[in-house]
C-alpha cells in the first residue's frame, strides 16, 4: 500500500544552510518515526514559500545516505496572505504496510500551528 507522509518546518533565514538544515532536520524525523527505508519511498514532493529561493529541499534530501536515488521534485508554495512564511512543505509516497492512522506526520518549528489537530499546537 502506497501512503502520503506530510511534514512542514520553517528557517529563519533565507540561506542554503538554513533550508538544508531544517530540510535533513524535518527527514530524518519523519524516517525515525515511520521508519523509512529509503527503497520505500515512490516520490518526495517538496515546497517553499515565495520568501526561500537560497535552495532546493530536494538537494538537502539526497544527502541523506540511501536517498540518492529516489525521485524529487520542488515547487512554490502558494501564496496565500496570511500563511506561514519561510516554511519548508514536504510530501513522501512511501509503500508502507502502516494504517492511515497509524502514520506519523511531522511539524517542526513554526510550521507545528499548520496542524494542531496532529501537533497539540496552535
Amino acid at each position: 500500500m502506497i501512503r502520503g507522509i506530510r511534514g512542514a518546518t520553517t528557517v529563519e533565514e533565507n540561506t542554503e544552510t538554513a533550508i538544508y538544515e531544517a530540510t535533513r532536520e524535518l527527514l530524518s524525523e519523519i524516517i525515525s518515526a515511520n521508519r523509512i527505508q529509503p527503497e520505500d519511498i515512490a516520490s518526495v514532493f517538496a515546497t517553499v514559500t515565495d520568501d526561500l529561493d537560497a535552495a532546493f529541499p530536494a538537494m538537502a534530501i539526497r544527502t541523506i545516505p540511501g536517498w540518492e536515488l529516489v525521485p524529487m521534485m520542488c515547487s512554490r508554495e502558494i501564496p496565500v496572505p496570511g500563511s506561514v512564511s519561510k516554511c519548508i512543505r514536504v510530501m513522501i509516497h512511501v509503500n508502507t504496510n502502516l494504517s492511515q492512522a497509524e502514520i506519523k506526520h511531522i511539524y517542526l518549528g513554526r510550521a507545528a500551528g499548520l496542524r494542531p489537530d496532529l501537533t497539540g499546537k496552535k
